[in-house]
């Protein structure tokens, strides 16, 4: 699908010199002489490497289109993450390079959605709040007010986050997944 050069935005895949690039920021230029475009910073997904580039409102761009499949998390190994089609058991396997910081918040069966450009495994996508237990936190000091105090802990998986201090060692709380903090008590 052709998008003007204006209609760019962060987190989008487009298609742009025999390469599919993440765009990572977009700033809408206005200099004094000569038109308005958008300055876009680009990440190669296949070669990891960046560009810079210009453009301007009349020129169009591919959106790579991708599919989104629904897999459940399998399990990790020193490389990858697995992930299950729960609908054909088919499995496959992700670079934790790709992932990232996310690979950390997956648990066993968490359903995720993958993206795939030509049937190629890219991104997931994590539920926006997951269930996570308290392996181990400070005790709460008392005196201390509640509405402004919060107290460091760690969960289960190693992510260190902020809890408010009614929370104890395994206790299980809800975590924003896209902010890693901690949204309320289960």
């Amino acid at each position: 699908m052709k998008i003007s050069g204006n209609e760019i935005r962060v987190g989008m895949l487009v298609e742009h010199k025999d390469d599919l690039w993440l765009v990572l920021k977009t700033q809408h230029v206005k200099p004094g002489k000569g038109g308005a475009f958008a300055q876009v910073e680009m990440k190669s997904v296949n070669k990891n490497t960046k560009l810079n580039e210009r453009f301007r409102s009349s020129d169009t761009i591919e959106k790579a289109s991708l599919d989104e499949i629904k897999f459940n998390f399998l399990y990790d190994d020193e490389t990858d993450y697995y992930f299950m089609n729960p609908k054909s058991f088919e499995q496959i396997n992700i670079k934790k390079e790709n992932i990232g910081e996310k690979g950390k918040m997956l648990s066993e069966n968490l359903e995720v959605n993958i993206s795939f450009y030509n049937e190629k495994p890219l991104t997931i996508d994590l539920p926006k709040q997951i269930k996570c237990k308290i392996e181990k936190t400070d005790v709460a000091l008392k005196g201390q007010t509640v509405s402004s105090s919060y107290k460091p802990a760690t969960l289960t998986n190693g992510v260190n986050i902020q809890v408010p201090p009614f929370i104890e060692s395994g206790d299980e709380v809800i975590v924003d997944s896209r902010t890693i903090e901690y949204v309320k008590k289960i």
